[in-house]
This record gives C-alpha cells, structure tokens and sequence, in this order.
C-alpha cells in the first residue's frame, strides 16, 4: 500500500491537468489541521465528513472511488475532497485535502486526490457559485437508472419531487480530460441532480445537507425504478399533472426539512455509531 502511494504522489499531466499530490506516504500522520483553519473551514469539514461517512453508512460507497466536495469558506477558491486511498468510513474532519481549482494541493497533506474527482468536481465548483457541495456516486441502482434510455422514470412519489430537475450528461469515458468539463457544465446547467449516463449520479447543494437529501431521493427513486422494471408487471402511470404537482410541492418544503430536521438527526446517528468522522 505504502508503495501504491508513493507512485500516485507527484501525479503529473493527467489530460493536461496538473494534479499535485502530497508526497508522503499513507503511513504518515494527520498534522493537526484544526489549528491550522478557520472555525468556518473545520464546519464545513465536519459536514463533509459526516457525508462520506453517511454515504457509507447507506451502502452507496464504491471502495475508494467517487467524490464529494465542499467549497472552503472564504474568498479564495479552494475545495474538499476525499484523500485518495481512504474508505468513505475512515474519512475525518482532519483527512480531507484541501485544493484548488487547478487541483494544486494547497495545504499540506499526506494523501493524494484522484484526478477524475478533480475534473468533475472543480468544473462544476468553478461554474455554479451555488454549488458548495457536488456528491457524486456510482451505486448498483444509480448505474442501472443511468443505462435505461429513458432515464429517472416519475413512477413514484419519490421520482416525481425530482421531476423537471434531473439533467443527463453523455458518457466520455473516465473523467480525465480537461475538456470534458465544458460539456459537465453545460449539461448540468442551473439544475442541481444530474444522470451521468453509463456512469451514476450526481447533485449539488447550497449546503452539504443539501446535496446529501437530493442525493438521498435520487438514489431511492433509482433503486424503485429498478424494482418495479424488474418485477414484469405493466407499470402504473402517475395521472397528467401529477408529477408536476409534487415536484413544485417538495420544492417549497424539503431543502428546509432537510437542513433543518433530517440533517442534524443524521449527524446524531453518526455520533452514535462512531463520532471520529468530527477529528
């Protein structure tokens, strides 16, 4: 493992992009960044945290693979992001890498990042001042929605409060090309869940509780989908009008509902099961 890292720091030109790695090792420890930070960055690295190790509490997590990040308070354009190498259910407050939109390390650090989560991640970061938060995932039944030609299907209540809202960006291959962040931004838009086709999901929030919640519906939307097709029954459609009254009827209600009661009740599930994600 100790030399999986060593040849993975100093990556260098991946799709024209330079990704600066901490050149350390795994076996290295975490310096004390909490001294080292505003009280507004080590807030949003706790949330952050706490996501990655939600994420993996609800079985969503692929090993090392996939993202979320968070924009750091402040002026300057630095975000966070998982360290490459670590599993969602070790990520800490103190782990998160913090970067730029260059994907420069720029606070040291002993991990890694991944280039495809910069590429992403930074892309939608640059473009979008309202996303502080961008998860992406690529769980059994987000991929499967994003196979079917037809995309998130509004045969549930659940898919239908994401109804109008889901935007779908092309498969190119893993993200490491520079260029392909033009086309992220431009399919995404100014929506805040999108499909990436033959790839998996993806949402952006105000807040990292945000983008957990969409995340949430989305994903159960997508493994109903995938249960109702696969039961080999006629599908019920909603009647005309539906889906778009409940779309407008969780836009009033569920980003607050989400912030300010599902939230802080799933951080109190962490606390319970393992508090160190706050380290």
């Amino acid at each position: 493992m100790v030399q999986c890292y060593r040849r993975i720091a100093g990556w260098k030109a991946v799709g024209g992009a330079t990704i600066v790695a901490a050149m350390s090792t795994a076996a290295d420890p975490t310096p004390n960044v909490r001294a080292q930070v505003s009280p507004e960055e080590w807030q949003a690295r706790v949330e952050l945290a706490a996501c990655y190790r939600l994420v993996a509490h609800h079985g969503w997590d692929d090993l090392i693979f996939t993202h979320i990040s968070a924009k750091v308070p402040g002026p300057e354009k630095h975000f966070l992001i998982n360290p490459y190498g670590q599993l969602f259910e070790e990520i800490s407050a103190s782990s998160l890498v913090k970067i730029d939109l260059q994907g420069n390390v720029v606070m040291a650090s002993p991990f890694p990042v991944n280039p495809a989560g910069f590429i992403i991640h930074s892309a939608i970061h640059e473009a979008r001042a309202d996303a502080k938060c961008v998860l992406h995932l690529h769980t059994p039944q987000g991929q499967a929605v994003s196979a079917q030609r037809h995309g998130l299907l509004p045969i549930t209540q659940t898919a239908m409060t994401l109804y109008g809202a889901v935007a779908y960006h092309d498969f190119e291959g893993i993200a490491t090309d520079l260029d392909e962040r033009a086309r992220l931004v431009r399919d995404l838009g100014d929506k805040s869940v999108m499909i990436l086709r033959n790839h998996g999901t993806l949402t952006v929030g105000e807040s990292v509780s945000d983008a957990f919640i969409r995340m949430y519906f989305l994903e159960r939307a997508c493994e109903a989908q995938v249960l109702a097709l696969r039961g080999g029954v006629e599908i019920n459609e909603p009647p005309r009008g539906t889906p778009e009254k409940t779309a407008e009827q969780a836009a009033v209600g569920v980003t607050y509902v989400g912030r300010a009661l599902a939230w802080p009740a799933l951080l109190r599930k962490l606390d319970r099961i393992d508090p160190s994600f706050r380290d």
